[in-house]
């Protein structure tokens, strides 16, 4: 309970501050408060896992703080938004894209989502990340839209290609994060209020494939394929998660992505937005396969799997609740511009 509080606290104090060295105090309670979570099973990987993550973002911290010092010395300012000085806008930006997880600093993301539960890794995709996006919103007019845009259409690139040989849950949905990490960073430059439309919606779809993947206690494929024994119907409605997920038109999931590549051919980035949509094609071909284990009813080879028992208790109103928004706000995209 203290930790997830300390959590809380730390992305709260984060997100309100003005100043840098709030900020960083914030990123700092984030990063202490969520390792013991990570390492709490005490295996060798979990304790792997804890020391990559902390030494990632120590040095992430450490570039925050130095950016925002150069910043100070060059110009006098330590108000976040006063961000001005040229290298301390990239000092600031590869700092926060070590803290997501954008490409080329992805490397520690997989590996860390790898040996944390898959409660802690709920965690470690959702909340972890809204500190340096909301950091990224604050100082987005002064950032550079060039390594922004480059930044994005690697990490669109990497994580479609090194989640399709996955056999690892938690790793595809790591290299899923990276992918959409990718659209987010790409329009932060041009129009903050989508990247944090896209980063709400794409945290309420992870927390609903987690949570559901949690019900089931399922972390490989090959267990995802006689899972669906458990709980049929809401096996079935990972299946539609997963999908949204991928950006498939009906779905929630499209929403985001459509007024993303909307708002970058108003920009003159047609080319952009066209190779970030083709990217994205590879991460649909993973999804389609979790999504294909998830509802297929027997497992394509001829061994003997044991069928699992049917779960008594009925899924959580909260996975009801989630799932549900998953899969049908796309009617609501009519409202989102008087939002914006």
């Amino acid at each position: 309970l203290i930790f997830i509080a300390s959590l809380l606290l730390g992305t709260t104090i984060t997100i309100s501050s003005h100043h840098w060295v709030m900020a960083w105090t914030g990123l700092e309670i984030n990063t202490l408060a969520i390792l013991p979570l990570i390492s709490k099973s005490h295996h060798p990987r979990a304790v792997e896992a804890a020391t990559k993550y902390f030494l990632t973002q120590a040095a992430a911290s450490a570039l925050v703080l130095f950016s925002s010092m150069t910043n100070a010395w060059q110009t006098g300012q330590w108000d976040i938004t006063q961000l001005t000085h040229p290298t301390s806008c990239l000092i600031l930006t590869s700092a926060l894209a070590i803290k997501l997880g954008l490409v080329p600093f992805h490397f520690w993301f997989p590996e860390v989502l790898q040996g944390s539960p898959l409660t802690t890794g709920l965690l470690l995709s959702t909340i972890m990340k809204l500190p340096p996006i909301a950091l990224l919103y604050m100082t987005s007019p002064s950032l550079n839209p060039t390594l922004l845009t480059t930044l994005a259409i690697l990490s669109t690139a990497l994580g479609g290609w090194m989640g399709l040989n996955q056999t690892q849950i938690r790793k595809i949905l790591a290299f899923s994060s990276i992918s959409h990490l990718g659209w987010m960073a790409i329009i932060i430059a041009y129009s903050p209020k989508l990247t944090l439309l896209n980063f709400y919606l794409y945290a309420m779809m992870t927390t609903t494939v987690f949570l559901t993947l949690n019900t089931t206690k399922t972390l490989k494929l090959s267990t995802l394929m006689t899972a669906w024994a458990k709980t049929p119907p809401l096996n079935a409605m990972l299946l539609l998660t997963l999908l949204s997920l991928a950006g498939l038109p009906p779905l929630t999931g499209f929403l985001p992505k459509w007024l993303i590549i909307q708002e970058l051919t108003k920009q003159d980035m047609t080319p952009a937005a066209t190779l970030i949509s083709l990217l994205s094609l590879l991460s649909l071909f993973f999804y389609l396969r979790l999504a294909y284990c998830t509802t297929i009813t027997l497992p394509p080879h001829t061994t003997n799997h044991m069928k699992q028992w049917r779960t008594g208790k009925p899924a959580n109103i909260t996975i009801a609740i989630l799932t549900t928004m998953s899969v049908m706000l796309l009617p609501l995209s009519p409202m989102i511009p008087t939002l914006i």
